[in-house]
C-alpha cells in the first residue's frame, strides 16, 4: 500500500536563542500528527547577521537534539563535558535525558543550511543518562540511487546500516535528488513517517510540496517522492510512535505537568543536572 500525504505544515521565519533568524516548521501544535517528532527548526541563510547571536547555553530533559547540517557550521560544547564542530554534512545527537545544560554558536559561513529536529523519548526513558554522538562524514553513508543519492545518517536503509539511537529506532535520511528524479521508499507500515523539504519543491506521493514544507503521511509499506523541475534536498525521518501524553515546557519535554513544573524548579534551585 503506498502512503499518502496526511498533513503538510509549511514554516514561518521567526526568532529564537539570542536572536537568531529560523524558519519554525514542527512545534506544539504538531506533536501530535507528528509524533514521536516534536519540534523541527531550519535554517538557510547566506548573512552571517542572521545566526550569529546563536543559542548560549540552556537546559534541555526528556528529548533528544538532532542536528544535521546540509552546509554550514557550528560550535558546541555541553555540561557533561563535551566540545566540538559539526560542518558541511555532519550531525549533532544529543540525549538531553535527565537534564543537560549546552550551547550551539553558528560560525560565519558562505551558506547556513540544515536543521534541528527533537526526537522525544518515551516516558520509560526520559531520565536516563544524558549522551552525546558526533557524526562525522566518515560515519554517514552516501548510498547512491538513480538520478542522485541517498545519505544514510541514522537507521537502515536497504542492505546498509547507519548510526542509531538507543531509545527511540530512528531512521532519517537525507535525499538529494537531480531535477525530475524519483524514489520509491520501503517503509515499515506501522512507523510515523515524515519528510521535510529542505532545499527545492517536492513531489511527494504524487502531491506537490513547496520548500521548507513538512509532511506526513499514512500508513502503508512504499512512498514515492521525486524532484521538480530543479534538484532537491528532501529530509526523510520516521520512528515508532509513541502515543504518550506531553507536557512541554520551552526546551523540556515531559509526559505529566508535575513532572515539568519538577523539572523547572530543580533549574531554579540548580539541582536540574543529575
Amino acid at each position: 500500500m503506498e502512503r499518502k500525504i496526511t498533513n503538510k505544515v509549511t514554516g514561518y521565519t521567526t526568532h529564537d536563542g539570542a536572536g537568531v533568524k529560523l524558519v519554525r516548521v514542527l512545534g506544539r501544535r504538531t506533536s501530535k500528527d507528528y509524533d514521536p517528532f516534536l519540534m523541527l527548526d531550519s535554517f538557510d541563510s547566506k548573512n552571517p547577521l542572521d545566526y550569529s547571536p546563536g543559542f548560549p547555553l540552556h537546559p534541555h530533559r526528556g528529548l533528544e537534539t538532532i542536528t544535521y547540517l546540509s552546509t554550514g557550521e557550528i560550535a558546541h560544547q555541553d555540561s557533561i563535558g563535551n566540545k566540538g564542530v559539526i560542518r558541511d554534512g555532519e550531525v549533532q545527537w544529543m540525549t538531553a535525558g535527565s537534564g543537560i545544560m549546552h550551547e550551539e554558536m553558528p560560525r560565519p559561513v558562505r551558506h547556513m543550511l540544515g536543521v534541528q529536529v527533537w526526537l522525544n523519548l518515551p516516558q520509560k526513558d526520559k531520565m536516563t543518562a544524558p549522551a552525546y554522538n558526533a557524526l562525522g562524514k566518515d560515519e554517514i553513508i552516501d548510498i547512491p540511487v538513480e538520478g542522485g543519492k541517498l545519505r544514510l545518517i541514522s537507521g537502515s536503509f536497504r542492505e546498509h546500516e547507519g548510526f542509531q539511537g538507543k531509545y527511540v529506532p530512528a531512521n532519517f535520511y537525507s535525499i538529494q535528488l537531480d531535477a525530475n528524479a524519483s524514489l520509491t521508499l520501503d517503509v515499515p507500515n506501522s512507523y510515523s513517517v515524515i519528510l521535510f523539504t529542505l532545499r527545492g519543491d517536492a513531489l511527494i506521493a504524487g502531491e506537490p510540496v513547496e520548500e521548507k514544507t513538512a509532511v506526513a503521511t499514512s500508513e502503508g509499506k512504499t512512498l514515492t517522492v521525486a524532484a521538480a523541475d530543479e534538484s532537491i534536498e528532501l529530509l526523510f525521518l520516521s520512528a515508532p510512535r509513541l502515543n504518550e501524553d506531553i507536557a512541554w515546557g520551552g526546551p523540556i519535554v515531559m509526559n505529566t505537568e508535575e513532572e515539568l513544573q519538577k523539572a523547572f524548579s530543580e533549574l531554579r534551585q540548580g539541582n536540574f543536572i543529575k
